[in-house]
């Protein structure tokens, strides 16, 4: 599982080095691709095969299936990361998410989510106020 928020950096080839805490999980290799929000989720090969197979059972006769599928598949990019731990974000994916130097990464469960630092800023301000005011059930059976 995926926790915690961490600010690693970008180098100038466009690697990240993931955080300590997610490399067991990713050790065997990552699918990074375009997240919502602009942002980009990173997926253990594992899951990513898992979710993967839920895709696959989306009609493809709805065409909000196949437009998901195209953005969320196109953008995806399959690494295994080296001996210090970094991955490099393609070119396509850093600009998608307007990646520069400062990033920040979040943990989300199933998958970790890379954000240009200033961008998850501003999210999260805008986010804050109305998740202490939630008053209705917004995860079935969790709240």
């Amino acid at each position: 599982m995926f926790l915690g928020t961490y600010a690693p950096k970008l180098d100038d080839k466009g690697r990240i080095i993931l955080p300590a805490k997610f490399w067991d999980e990713l050790e065997a290799g990552i699918v990074v691709t375009r997240g919502q929000e602009r942002c980009l989720f990173v997926y253990s090969t594992r899951e990513f095969e898992e979710l993967h197979e839920r895709i696959r059972q989306a009609p493809v006769t709805s065409k909000k299936s196949r437009d998901y599928l195209r953005l969320f598949l196109s953008g995806a990019h399959s690494e295994v990361p080296d001996k210090q731990h970094r991955v490099t974000i393609p070119a396509l994916l850093r600009g998608y998410a307007g990646l520069d130097r400062e990033l920040t990464v979040i943990g989300a469960g199933n998958h970790a989510e890379i954000w240009d630092t200033e961008a998850w800023n501003t999210y999260y301000s805008e986010q804050e106020d109305s998740f202490s005011e939630i008053t209705e059930e917004v995860i079935p059976g969790l709240f």
